[in-house]
């Protein structure tokens, strides 16, 4: 099998610990031009900023030099730049480092904080944030969290170890040990081990079940019930389906605290709303280092409000409210 041939590092730093877009000019197609290639890649609306970005220099090939406004079309070439960022609302909760070496970082990420720059969340992003921190460029996210998932992340500190970090996730080598706080049902019986299949679609919000083989599995055990006719729950998921535990939570009948999108889709809030934060920690991982062999288990020193103080939970935060 025919390798490909990495593509040159990137002439541009990063800003904001956000890389620049990269982009590789196809190998066939009319364009005359790279900027009729970005105006189409872009959209037509966005012909202005190219146009913009081209006349300041902002467009570099491989070797940093500008990319004039009527440079030819070249096949095969790469140009990078970087993207506007429109403004963003701080998520006014801090990143915790619960372990770090030489080869991971390993943080408590808080309610409301994308993992990676994805979406409108780009800055105010997990990894965005380590790399202005912590001064580590390089850094990369092994797995994701959502974003209104709180608890433990890993990322990677060298780019030639990722793969082996991700692999742990994808071979389902990684203890993952949940918590989340729902309403408690008498009548449900507890533990079981629920095995559906969950499909997302892109550019739906919410997950759903279909009829077939299962490719999500999770263990739900409840911990202990309280006052306000809520349980807290242990969640051990087997798989890594998107939205896994908040669909098996919710096609129990004991959807999750805090859940805007299951069992219904709720009205969108307006940004720098940090109400109510989703009940769901990611309260513990396991592995066994794939680099240094060292056994790792970390545990997150978050607890899930709604479960302590529901009262707190409840109440709107004051502006800049301090990480629950």
């Amino acid at each position: 099998m025919r390798r490909r041939t990495p593509p040159p590092p990137s002439p541009l730093p990063q800003r904001d610990g956000i890389d620049p877009v990269r982009v590789r000019l196809p190998g066939e197609g009319a364009w005359a031009t790279v900027r009729e290639h970005l105006v189409e890649r872009l959209g037509a609306a966005r012909a202005g900023v190219v146009d913009g970005m081209l006349e300041a220099g902002l467009v570099v090939d491989a070797d940093g030099r500008a990319v004039p406004p009527d440079a030819a079309y070249v096949p095969g070439m790469f140009v990078w730049y970087h993207r506007e960022l429109p403004p963003e609302v701080p998520v006014p909760f801090p990143l915790g480092i619960v372990h770090r070496d030489e080869h991971i970082v390993v943080v408590d990420k808080p309610h409301f904080l994308a993992t990676t720059p994805r979406g409108s969340h780009v800055t105010e992003s997990a990894l965005a944030r380590l790399r202005r921190e912590l001064d580590i460029p390089a850094l990369g996210a092994a797995h994701r969290l959502d974003r209104l998932t709180a608890g433990l992340v890993l990322f990677t500190v060298r780019p030639e170890e990722r793969g082996a970090y991700q692999s742990l996730f994808r071979d389902r080598l990684v203890r993952k040990v949940y918590e989340a706080v729902a309403p408690y049902d008498p009548e449900l019986t507890l533990p079981a081990t629920v095995r559906s299949r969950i499909v997302k679609e892109r550019g739906i919000l919410a997950a759903y079940e279909v009829a077939g083989e299962p490719n999500a599995v999770s263990r739900v055990e409840l911990v202990e019930h309280g006052a306000r006719g809520l349980g807290r729950y242990r969640l051990l998921p087997a798989t890594g389906q998107t939205h896994q535990l908040r669909v098996h939570m919710s096609t129990l009948g004991v959807p999750i605290l805090g859940d805007p999108l299951y069992p219904e889709v709720a009205a969108p809030v307006p940004a720098g709303d940090f109400r109510r934060p989703l009940q769901l920690l990611a309260q513990e991982l396991e592995f066994t280092d794939p680099v240094t062999g060292t056994e790792h288990r970390l545990r997150s020193g978050r607890v899930l409000e709604a479960w302590t103080s529901y009262d707190g939970w409840a109440a709107a935060p004051s502006a800049g409210a301090a990480a629950q």
